[in-house]
C-alpha cells in the first residue's frame, strides 16, 4: 500500500490581489501554532511553513520593483525559495521550475514544514499539481555553439522514427535545411515573418496535429514542439496521446489545498493603477533603464519581449520612452508610457482570471479527491481581509488534516459560489489538443505567407461575426459577382459570334445580335 500523499498549499490569483500577503500570514500562523505546542499532536505534525515562489518574473535577481517582490522587511522572517536566483535575460521555463520546486518541496517536508507555493504564473502551479503534462525529457533550450551552425553534434542526435523520416523527406528542400539548422532561439514573427512561417510549416509537415494547435506567430511554442521532436525522435502528438491514455487513472503528487485569491475587477483595477503610480515613486524607472541599457550594450542582442525578465509588464511599455535621448523625453511621452503600463496590468489580471476559470479549475475538479480549490474574496481590505481572507484561509488550512471537517468550497461566499461554478471540460491532453485546433481564414488572409489563423469553436464564431471579416466577405462577394457578370458577357459575345458565323457574313444581322457584339 502506497504511503499517504503529503500536503501542499498553493495560492494563485491576479496580480496585485495580495497573494504574497496571505502566504506570509498563513506561514506565520502555522509557525505560531507549532510553537504553541499544537505540533506535538499527531493531527498537526508541522513545525512551520516555507514559501516557494511561483512567479516567473520573481525568479530573477534584482529588479525588485518591476517584479513586485515583497521587501525583506515585510516577509517577517518567512523563508522564500526559488526567488532572485536567475540572471535577467536568462530563460527559465516551466519544466525547469517544476523540477526545482519538487526538490524544494521534498526538502521542506523533510523539515516538517508545509510548502506554500504562491505566484501569479498559474500554469506553473498547474503543471506542479498535475504530473504528466510535460515532455519527460529535459527542456529544449539553446545549445552552446561557437560555430555559425546550430546543428547538434552526432552524439546529440536522436534518430527519428521511420514515419518522421519519411515525412521529412517529403518536405521542400528549404524546410529540410531548416530542420538540420534550427536556430538557437526562435525567430521573432514581428521582425522575421517569413522565417517564422517557415518554422510553422516545418512543424506542420512533421506533426500536423500539434502544428494546428499553435498560431504561426507563436514561435516559442512552435520552436518548443520542434525541440521535442529533436529530443525524442517522435511526434509530440504521439507523446500527448500516450499521456492521455495514462490519465485514465489520475496520478497525484500531493494533497493540495488551492486558494484562489480574488477581487472584483471594478475594485481591483483602481488598485492596480495606484500600484503602478507607487512603483514609479519607488524608482521603477531606474530598473527599466537598467534593463534597457543591458540590451544596448555591444555584447547584447536586441531584447526579446517573450524571453526572461523582458516579459515583465513595464519594459515593453516604456521601451519607446527610454529609447529617446533624455532631452527629448517629454511629460506627454512619460504619461503615455505610464498609461500603457496600467492598461497592460489590467489586461494581464483579466487573462489570469480567465486561465484559472477555464483551465485550472476544470483540472482541479477532475482530481477532486486530492485537490481542493477555495476562493477567498479579497475585494474589501482592512478588517474585511481579516475575516474573508485570512480568517477563512486559516480555517480551511487547519481543517486540511481531516477532509471531513473541510467546508464546501461553494459555501465560503456568494462570490465563491458564482465563480467556482464553471462548465465541465475535458482535461484529457489529447482531446484538448484536438479541440483547440486553429484554422486559416481564407477571406481575411491577404498574404499567404502571413495567414490569419483562428481557433475553431467559439473564437471562430466570434471572428466570422466581426466587422472586419464581414466587410472583407462582402467585398469578396461583390468582386465575385462582378467577375461572374463579366463572364456572362463574354459568354454572350462568344455565342453571338458563333451565331454570326452560322448565318453567314452575307446576311443581315439582327439588331439584338449587333448589340451583343457591340457590348
Amino acid at each position: 500500500m502506497a504511503p499517504p500523499l503529503k500536503p501542499i498549499i498553493t495560492i494563485c490569483g491576479t496580480t496585485g490581489v495580495g497573494k504574497s500577503k496571505l502566504a506570509i500570514e498563513l506561514a506565520l500562523h502555522i509557525a505560531k501554532r507549532a510553537s504553541s505546542g499544537a505540533s506535538s499532536t499527531s493531527s498537526w505534525p508541522w513545525r512551520g511553513a516555507r514559501i516557494i515562489n511561483a512567479d516567473s518574473m520573481q525568479v530573477y535577481r534584482g529588479m525588485d520593483i518591476i517584479t513586485n517582490k515583497v521587501p525583506e522587511s515585510e516577509r517577517h522572517g518567512v523563508e522564500h525559495a526559488l526567488m532572485s536566483f536567475k540572471n535577467p535575460g536568462e530563460q527559465y521555463v516551466v519544466g525547469q521550475w517544476v523540477q526545482d520546486a519538487l526538490a524544494v518541496i521534498d526538502e521542506t517536508h523533510k523539515r516538517k514544514e508545509i510548502p506554500i507555493i504562491v505566484g501569479g504564473t498559474s500554469y506553473w502551479i498547474q503543471h506542479l499539481i498535475f504530473p504528466g503534462r510535460l515532455s519527460k525529457s529535459t527542456p529544449f533550450t539553446a545549445r552552446e555553439s561557437t560555430s555559425s551552425s546550430s546543428s547538434p553534434s552526432p552524439s546529440e542526435v536522436v534518430p527519428l522514427s521511420a514515419d518522421l523520416q519519411n515525412a521529412l523527406s517529403l518536405l521542400p528542400q528549404n524546410l529540410q535545411d531548416l530542420w538540420l539548422n534550427l536556430p538557437d532561439v526562435p525567430f521573432s514573427a514581428a521582425e522575421e515573418p517569413k522565417s517564422a512561417m517557415d518554422l510553422h510549416q516545418l512543424l506542420s509537415g512533421l506533426d500536423p496535429d500539434v502544428a494546428s494547435r499553435w498560431h504561426w506567430c507563436d514561435t516559442r511554442k512552435v520552436f518548443r514542439s520542434l525541440g521535442i521532436i529533436k529530443e525524442m525522435g517522435r511526434r509530440p502528438s504521439e507523446i500527448i496521446k500516450e499521456q492521455s491514455e495514462e490519465d485514465v487513472k489520475p496520478r497525484h503528487r500531493f494533497r493540495t489545498l488551492c486558494f484562489w485569491l480574488y477581487a472584483e475587477p471594478d475594485v481591483l483595477n483602481p488598485r492596480l493603477d495606484a500600484r503602478v503610480d507607487d512603483m514609479i515613486k519607488q524608482g521603477v524607472l531606474e530598473e527599466l533603464q537598467e534593463l534597457h541599457d543591458l540590451t544596448q550594450s555591444p555584447s547584447s542582442s536586441e531584447a526579446d519581449y517573450t524571453l526572461g525578465i523582458y516579459q515583465s509588464i513595464g519594459y515593453r511599455e516604456f521601451h519607446t520612452y527610454l529609447s529617446l535621448p533624455p532631452s527629448q523625453r517629454t511629460a506627454e511621452s512619460f504619461t503615455q508610457a505610464t498609461d500603457l503600463m496600467k492598461l497592460s496590468t489590467r489586461q494581464y489580471a483579466k487573462r489570469q482570471i480567465k486561465w484559472i476559470r477555464n483551465t485550472l479549475l476544470p483540472a482541479a475538479y477532475g482530481h477532486k479527491d486530492m485537490v481542493k480549490p477555495y476562493l477567498l474574496d479579497a475585494t474589501e481590505l482592512g478588517e474585511a481581509w481579516d475575516v474573508n481572507v485570512l480568517g477563512k484561509g486559516v480555517g480551511v488550512t487547519e481543517g486540511k488534516g481531516n477532509t471531513a471537517t473541510l467546508p464546501r468550497p461553494f459555501s465560503l461566499s456568494p462570490t465563491a459560489a458564482r465563480l467556482l461554478d464553471v462548465p465541465t471540460k475535458t482535461t484529457n491532453p489529447h482531446s484538448t489538443l484536438l479541440a483547440r485546433r486553429k484554422t486559416t481564414c481564407p477571406i481575411c488572409t491577404t498574404d499567404p505567407q502571413q495567414p490569419v489563423m483562428i481557433e475553431e469553436g467559439k473564437e471562430w464564431e466570434r471572428h466570422v461575426k466581426s466587422r472586419s471579416h464581414r466587410s472583407l466577405a462582402g467585398k469578396g462577394r461583390r468582386e465575385a459577382e462582378a467577375k461572374a457578370g463579366m463572364e456572362e458577357k463574354r459568354e454572350a459575345r462568344r455565342r453571338a459570334r458563333e451565331e454570326l458565323e452560322r448565318v453567314g457574313e452575307g446576311k443581315e444581322v439582327g439588331g439584338g445580335l449587333r448589340e451583343v457584339l457591340a457590348g
